[in-house]
Parts: structure tokens; sequence; C-alpha cells
């Protein structure tokens, strides 16, 4: 896979380091930014790897069940999540890790990784293409490195607090900015449903009462990769509640980096009561309108 260059600003020198995979991992370094350069191109390496193992996935798939039978984890996840661990932290043994399938360890370097092995297991175990392997880095508790890796359709999304976010695909990257947005009325917009039988019926009610005041909705099925979508035009704007951390973390970056809003409702931030993503001018009348229909209570 060919190098990666992400641009930062002011003066920069060029710098190569070998990944595991045998992949080339360019990074630019800037002055004073030497941090995020090693946690962007570790990361970007890692979820590589992981969507590597991934798509390499047996015929026979068992499938285990988490908070309800439909919330489910297969082997693939476990495994994922064992390869990430092994690879950020043995790259930098004293950061901290939060990873879905129970990996947890307190760091003494002021970085904290939030990895989501396999996001949208359901598409995974069904064949869709959607799902994908979400690593961020947290840097004295803020977010300030997302990776999202979609290995089935072979696009990469990238963020960087203060620099950007892109789009990689085979040799070319693509810089992301959100546009100026539709009225609330043409928005294509994005949801999830939760595990629950109570969370569904009132994710059900929300949606019904959006549905006819925007263009359509679409569930997409991977929180990480609907964030990313907000970033990359592919939606106008999403919300969900339920997410945890691991949902959030990497696709926040790319969205926040690429000029998109990211909060919850009430003057919250975005967390587990209720995620909003969306461009300026679009998240106003979508953050009110889901007030009013309280889509963040159950």
């Amino acid at each position: 896979m060919p190098g990666v260059v992400l641009p930062q600003p002011g003066r920069a020198t060029a710098g190569r380091r070998r990944g595991r995979t045998g992949h080339t991992v360019r990074v630019i370094q800037g002055a004073g930014d030497g941090l995020l350069d090693e946690l962007s191109a570790l990361a970007l390496e890692a979820a590589r790897a992981a969507g590597e193992l991934l798509l390499a996935r047996p015929d026979h798939l068992p499938v285990d069940t988490k908070s309800s039978p439909t919330d489910v984890v297969t082997a693939m996840d476990r495994r994922s999540e064992e390869l990430l661990v092994s690879r950020l932290l043995g790259a930098r043994p004293d950061d901290g890790l939060l990873g879905e399938e129970g990996g947890q360890r307190l760091g003494t370097s002021g970085v904290r990784w939030v990895v989501d092995p396999l996001d949208g297991t359901v598409n995974y175990l069904y064949g869709h293409p959607v799902w994908a392997v979400s690593v961020a880095a947290e840097v004295d508790g803020q977010p300030a490195v997302g990776v999202v890796h979609c290995p089935a359709v072979a696009e990469t999304y990238v963020g960087v607090r203060g620099r950007g976010a892109w789009r990689l695909a085979g040799d070319g990257r693509r810089a992301l900015q959100v546009g100026r947005p539709p009225e609330l009325a043409a928005a294509l917009v994005g949801t999830g449903f939760g595990y629950t039988e109570q969370r569904r019926q009132s994710q059900g009610r929300v949606i019904g009462a959006v549905l006819p005041r925007v263009r359509d909705v679409r569930r997409v099925g991977a929180a990480s990769v609907d964030l990313c979508w907000v970033a990359d035009g592919r939606l106008d704007a999403y919300w969900e509640k339920g997410l945890k951390p691991w949902d959030l973390a990497a696709g926040q970056v790319v969205a926040t980096a690429a000029g998109a809003q990211v909060m919850g409702l009430r003057g919250m931030p975005a967390g587990e009561e209720l995620v909003l993503a969306a461009a300026p001018g679009l998240a106003g009348p979508l953050h009110d309108l889901l007030c009013d229909l309280g889509a963040d209570e159950d």
C-alpha cells in the first residue's frame, strides 16, 4: 500500500518509517508537531493491519451476544482488538487504552488510545461492505487523532486536530471540508438504533417524526462511518443516542477537523445521551427539532 502524507502547517521535513505490515508510512514533521505525527502514523498502521486481519475472515464465524440478542460480537472483533492493543502499546507502552471488547489500561504518558476493532459488526456478519476499524488518540484528555479505516471499500479517513481531515483511497487523498449545508427539509440525515426494545421504540418514535421534515434518512450501521460521511458530504447530518466512547472517538476527530459541529443536546457535549453532527447552519435546526422530540430520552 502506498505511503501517506499528512500535510500540516509550517516548515516541515520529511521522514519515513517502515510499519510491521510492510507498508511505508511517510510522515511530514513540523516544529512542535512530532507527537501528532507519531500518533497519526501509528494509528494508520495499526488500523490497516487490523483491516487485513478482518478481510481474511473464515467462512464460519462464531457469534456471541452482549447486551441483547441483537448486540452481537464475533471472534474477529476480539482478534482485531488484540492486534490493535499489541501494535499500539507495543510501540508506545506507556500509553493508556480503552477498547470495546474489554481492552483497558491506564497510562502515564498523557496519551490514551480509544479503539473499536470492528464498528459495524452486523454489517460485517452479513457481508455488507460498510464496516470499519476505528482508532483514536486522546492527548491530555482531548481528542487529537482519528483514523477510520473501511477495508471492504478500500477507503480510510484521517483527522488530526488543528490540521484537517482527509479521505485516502488508492494512491490519492482528498482533503475534507464540510460545505454549505442545505435547509433541513432538503437534508440527507443518518441515524442508528440501540439494542434494547425500549430504546428502539423510543428511537422509532423520533425517526417517524423526523422523516417528514427531511429529504430522507439513512441507517448506515457503523457510527464512525456516519461521522466520516458527514465530513465527506455523503450525509448532511447524523444523530444517534447511546454511543459509547469507542463508537464516537475517531469519527468525531474526523468530522470536527473537517469543520462539522459535533455536539449533544441542550448544551451537553456529544456523548451517550446523544450525538449530533452536521455542518454549521444545519446543526442548529436539527438540534432544535431533536430537542422538541425528546430524542435524548428513552
